[in-house]
C-alpha cells in the first residue's frame, strides 16, 4: 500500500502541501533518525489535537521528532515556512523556531541527525 498523506478533503479548506515536501515524500525521503514524516493516520490525529490545543492557529501537521514533543507544521497564512512547535505546551509557548521553507527545515533535520551520531 505505501505511505499515504492526508487527502487534501481531510485538511483545512484550501491547504495545499508545497511542491518541495511533495518532492520529498515522492523520493521516499521521510525517515531522519530523530524526524520523521507522519503517515496519514498521525498527521490527522496530530491534526485534531493541535486545532484543540491551539485554536487561534491553523497548523498543519507533517513531521514529528521522536526524542520529544516538537513536530513540524505549515501554517496557513505563512506561505511555505515550516513552523517547530512544541506540542502540549501551553498556549502562547508551544512556538520553538521557524524556517523560511521545507527545504531550509530539512536541511535542519539532517544537520540533527548527523549531530546525534
Amino acid at each position: 500500500m505505501g505511505f499515504k498523506l492526508p487527502d487534501t478533503s481531510q485538511l483545512p479548506k484550501d491547504f495545499k502541501y508545497p511542491d518541495d515536501f511533495l518532492k520529498a515524500v515522492r523520493l521516499n525521503i521521510l525517515d531522519f533518525d530523530l524526524w520523521y514524516i507522519m503517515n496519514e493516520d498521525q498527521a490527522l490525529q496530530r491534526l485534531k489535537g493541535l486545532q484543540k490545543r491551539y485554536p487561534d492557529r491553523l497548523l498543519i501537521p507533517f513531521a514529528r521528532r521522536d526524542d520529544n514533543d516538537d513536530i513540524a507544521c505549515f501554517e496557513i497564512g505563512k506561505s511555505e515556512e515550516v513552523q517547530i512547535i512544541h506540542d502540549f505546551a501551553t498556549s502562547g509557548y508551544e512556538q520553538r523556531k521557524s524556517h523560511p521553507t521545507f527545504w531550509d527545515w530539512f536541511k535542519d533535520a539532517i544537520d540533527e541527525m548527523i549531530e546525534f551520531e
